[in-house]
């Protein structure tokens, strides 16, 4: 059993929200487990052998509240200082990467090593004084309120170096930034603000949508919305073909939940029939979407495999030159922790290219804003360095949703705070930051916000560029800045002001 002592300003809290908590082995996969808080001690029974770490949302003064995760600690009779493990693990972390990003020789990076070393030694003090849990948890907290927002600046001096050599090499691609379109909403304001937004159209079609019952068929809002956007000369990516999400499986295909075969050739007929309906004017297929976290089905891990290779080879079959994607949605894996038919995200990105399976991009989604899987809230460094981890697969990658909400909704701050709670300038600075970080990367083609307009059905409350009457938010005038500053610089012109330049941390 592995087990913590918790401190917050040096002494124990009566309780301890365990809802985020998860344990993870190694690269971060998580790990099933029975987590428990008592008289100040949280204890994880762990499903896995091996050294394990403890993740869970933590409050940081002066920073806000994250999801963190402690360094991989083996078992042992006396309980771990978990503000220790914290501050540690954050600390490695930032080593690591202050390595790989070749910090040590960098002028615009000596700041951040003297405030490094700064951190360094109240660790070391910490480690010292665990004969004393309460002070060594408070020296550990001030190590942890000095790395964070030192880890973030990081990414940003990271993102600012790569982001001027994408400029000055002009490498960006043709249509960087999107967004995604809601089919319910066809009146002209909206779709005018739509266009102001977007190089690109995301169009989410869903099974649901367009077979609502078993050969019974519902186009025409999709044929309507198809036939607006090539007036509009915007290109369209569709999809997702297939996902197993409440919003986009059919009722009807319940019956067969049990049966794989007959949702296989179920699957099979759906994405025949829409690719060769659309398939003239569709630049990019969002083939899959989260098929790894297989939360309605209890399909196997060959299974999942092979439904891949499916989906992408009819599309393939039917459109030989056919640009085609797999979105990996909860990037994290948290689900992985509590569902064992899914796939942690980076292992089934990994099969999928070790498969040889022929698809051209992966897709990421980042959301953040409601208390679940995959929406806790994370920082700009592990961000940066979560995305760095797909330059590895050697597939380009488009940022196909990110969102977080102007506002904060009722359980909002149950799910993480960044900085402070969540309003309009802090949601367009936090756009501002992330979407700097991602274009920053050689790899990433492609950026798309998730909302243009907030709804009360929307997956995060007030996450739109603009209000409920489409009045612009502060992030849609960011949003539109960034995008035509990108313009500039691919039309050859960089002006003054015009650069993407990433916001301070």
């Amino acid at each position: 059993m592995l087990k913590f002592q918790v401190f917050r300003d040096g002494n124990p809290p009566l309780e301890l929200d365990l809802t985020s908590a998860y344990l993870a082995g190694a690269d971060s996969i998580p790990i099933r487990g029975d987590l428990s808080y008592s008289g100040g001690e949280l204890r994880c029974r762990k499903r896995a052998a091996g050294p394990s770490a403890l993740a869970l949302l933590w409050e940081v003064q002066g920073f806000g509240a994250v999801l963190l995760e402690t360094t991989r600690l083996p078992e042992r009779p006396e309980p771990y200082i978990l503000n220790l493990e914290l501050a540690r693990s954050r600390m490695m972390r930032l080593i690591q990467k202050r390595e790989e990003w070749g910090f040590f020789d960098l002028p615009e990076a000596q700041g951040i090593n003297d405030k490094f070393n700064e951190a360094r030694d109240l660790l070391v003090e910490a480690i010292l004084q665990q004969d004393d849990p309460p002070a060594a948890s408070r020296l550990a907290d001030r190590c942890l309120a000095l790395v964070m927002p030192l880890s973030e600046q990081a990414a940003v001096v990271h993102a600012e170096l790569l982001l001027q050599r994408r400029i000055t090499t002009k490498s960006f691609p043709r249509n960087v930034f999107g967004c995604h379109a809601d089919l319910q909403i066809t009146n002209d304001q909206y779709r005018k603000k739509l266009m102001a937004c977007s190089d690109f159209v995301m169009l989410p079609v869903h099974w649901k949508t367009v077979e609502p019952q078993e050969q019974s068929f519902t186009w025409g809002q999709v044929d309507e919305w198809m036939e607006f956007l090539r007036r509009a000369k915007l290109p369209v990516v569709f999809g997702p073909l297939v996902s197993f999400t409440d919003l986009s499986i059919p009722d009807w295909l319940y019956i067969w939940e049990h049966d794989y075969e007959q949702v296989r050739g179920l699957l099979y007929e759906h994405i025949e029939r829409t690719v060769t309906r659309y398939g003239a004017q569709v630049v990019l297929w969002n083939v899959l979407s989260g098929l790894h976290v297989n939360a309605h089905f209890s399909f196997t891990f060959d299974q999942l495999m092979d439904l891949t290779r499916m989906a992408i080879g009819v599309v393939k079959r039917i459109l030989p030159n056919a640009q085609t994607m797999i979105e990996i949605t909860q990037p994290w894996g948290e689900y992985y922790a509590r569902n064992q038919r899914s796939i942690p995200p980076l292992v089934y990105a990994d099969m999928v290219v070790q498969s040889g399976v022929t698809f051209d991009m992966f897709g990421l989604a980042l959301s953040f804003g409601v208390p679940r899987d995959g929406c806790w809230q994370r920082d700009l460094f592990q961000i940066s360095a979560l995305i760095d981890r797909f330059a590895a697969l050697g597939k380009p990658v488009a940022i196909n949703r990110i969102e977080v909400p102007s506002h904060t909704a009722d359980d909002a701050a149950a799910a993480g705070v960044w900085r402070q709670p969540w309003n309009e300038p802090l949601q367009a600075k936090w756009l501002e930051a992330v979407t700097n970080i991602v274009l920053s990367k050689p790899f990433v083609e492609a950026v798309c916000w998730r909302n243009v307009m907030d709804r009360n059905d929307n997956a995060i409350p007030f996450s739109g560029l603009c209000n409920a009457d489409l009045t612009p938010k502060k992030s849609q005038a960011t949003w539109i800045s960034m995008r035509r500053a990108v313009m500039v610089v691919r039309q050859g012109g960089v002006k003054t002001g015009d650069q993407p330049k990433p916001v301070s941390s």
